[in-house]
């Protein structure tokens, strides 16, 4: 990690973040949700048949399994709602899982 300060307003008035040079620091943590992207990856949709997805390029689920339009594959995050918030998309991975217990438990 690095520590930030705020630079000066640009042009549109808006003040970024620049790293301070020599504040490098070590985070304990048990979990990391690495950010990839805001926008669905079109190889998912064009790797994994049967998938519907929406105008936006979003993947279609249904909104209480996060199943998506083919049986046992679920999805969730930016993949299904496009950029949106960590919390949305750890949420729906939440979900997700949950749908995806009770699949493997049906299927047993």
């Amino acid at each position: 990690c690095i520590h930030m300060k705020l630079g000066e307003p640009d042009s549109s008035g808006r003040r970024r973040p620049i790293p301070i040079e020599g504040s490098n620091f070590s985070l304990p943590v048990d979990c990391v949700v690495m950010a990839i992207g805001n926008s669905p990856n079109p190889l998912i949709r064009s790797a994994t048949k049967g998938l519907e997805a929406n105008e936006r390029g979003c993947i279609v689920v249904k909104d209480d399994t996060m199943e998506t339009t083919r049986e046992g594959v679920y999805a969730a995050g930016d993949a299904v709602s496009g950029a949106a918030t960590v919390i949305l998309a750890m949420g729906g991975g939440k979900d997700a899982a949950k749908s995806i217990d009770r699949y493997i438990r049906a299927k047993s």
